[in-house]
């Protein structure tokens, strides 16, 4: 068992704090919860310093704030998701009307952009981006093979990114 002292445990926050936050960062995208979770992996670090392997403090740190990243991804709160009608988005969690219009005509015109494409492609990406079919639900509906499906939505996507490329709104298919 290792026994960190309060002095040895400070100057293991002190080492990893920036990783810490950094590995945090990472996974949440958002420098508050990002600093929330790097003060929630150390004050579990403190409770459990005695579980800490010698030599592997860093591994198990970011061990450690990995979870609790994931942990708050998939926490109710962060994964609330709102019935059609923006009306119904709590106080102080709507976004700004600017990003909501550009959303909306990003959505607009890679809808239209799906709907002017080739065949075979067109049928596919309608069905699977438009429509949020599975692939093996476009399969069937289209009478084509799963792994066709697969590769013509590929294809697809690709020229949806270099159409959206083309016209300046290539971050519209980031994931």
């Amino acid at each position: 068992m290792n026994k960190l002292t309060n002095a040895s445990f400070s100057q293991l926050v002190v080492q990893y704090e920036r990783l810490v936050y950094t590995v945090c960062f990472q996974l949440v995208r958002d420098a508050a919860a990002a600093e929330d979770l790097t003060q929630e992996t150390f004050l579990s670090a403190y409770l459990h310093r005695d579980a800490i392997p010698p030599g592997y403090e860093r591994q198990w740190l970011c061990r450690v704030a990995t979870n609790k990243a994931k942990d708050y991804l998939q926490s109710a709160y962060q994964r609330h998701t709102l019935l059609p009608g923006e009306d119904n988005i709590p106080p102080g969690l709507s976004p700004p009307a600017e990003e909501t219009v550009l959303r909306r005509s990003a959505a607009a015109e890679i809808r239209d952009l799906i709907l002017h494409m080739r065949q075979p492609y067109q049928p596919v990406c309608r069905l699977c981006l438009l429509e949020e079919k599975t692939p093996e639900e476009a399969a069937l509906a289209l009478g084509r093979p799963v792994k066709t499906i697969y590769t013509q939505l590929s294809r697809g996507k690709r020229m949806l990114r270099e159409a959206l490329e083309r016209s300046g709104n290539d971050d519209m298919l980031s994931p």
